[in-house]
């Protein structure tokens, strides 16, 4: 039974995710929390495999509902593996990516049906779904540009396609005001860190999840 707190990162290629969910794990575990950080795909041996799969530019023919049974496999084995345990045991658990990527890149992006990917989702996630959501929002071609990198096989897909990953996205949000929180992703990275933690600790506050977690920590 899910008792911890969990967080994703969101956005568009090159938006800073892996950073500022790296950043708020450190300040996290610098407060005292137990956390979990973790990325999609990947963060187990065999989700690791199918995201060198999902990833490899040689595999450049792979059809979007192809695209999204891996990225569900994966899913589900981190989710069994690592994600539900953690918040069994009252972690906070911060993951690179979730549902949300899925419907974004193979949902709006992609043409695949929403309702279809959500279900199926909602089967091999056992319901779960974040508790809060960072979009870091950014133009497609800004973001793609700031990656600056050997491009992977999702990066290399046209612009058209990325900005529709991105509306998709914001759809997503203007959706869920509640649990997605969009965030301009062009400021400085302090700024923009500031900006999670302050959300983060408020939430921490609101629900009472630090004193619970405080007291576990002292068993």
């Amino acid at each position: 039974m899910k008792r911890g707190i969990f967080i994703t990162f969101e956005g568009p290629e090159g938006s800073g995710k892996t950073t500022h969910s790296r950043l708020l794990c450190d300040f996290l575990r610098k407060r005292g929390f137990r956390v979990l950080h973790t990325r999609e795909p990947g963060g187990t041996l065999i989700s690791e495999k199918i995201r060198k799969i999902l990833l490899d530019p040689k595999n450049k023919g792979m059809d979007a509902g192809c695209e999204i049974l891996l990225y569900m496999a994966a899913r589900a084995q981190i989710v069994k593996q690592k994600i539900l345990p953690a918040l069994e045991k009252n972690k906070i658990v911060v993951c690179d990516r979730f549902t949300d990527a899925t419907l974004a890149y193979q949902g709006y992006a992609g043409g695949m049906d929403i309702k279809i990917i959500k279900n199926i989702a909602g089967i091999i996630t056992k319901g779960l779904k974040p508790d809060i959501t960072f979009l870091l929002d950014i133009d497609a071609k800004a973001g793609l540009l700031r990656a600056g990198r050997t491009k992977d096989r999702m990066e290399r897909k046209s612009i058209l396609y990325h900005n529709k990953v991105r509306n998709g996205y914001l759809q997503i949000a203007e959706k869920e005001p509640g649990r997605v929180k969009v965030i301009s992703a062009t400021v400085e990275i302090q700024k923009t860190q500031e900006r999670i933690r302050k959300i983060i600790l408020s939430n921490i506050k609101q629900t009472g999840f630090g004193i619970l977690e405080l007291c576990h920590s002292r068993i």
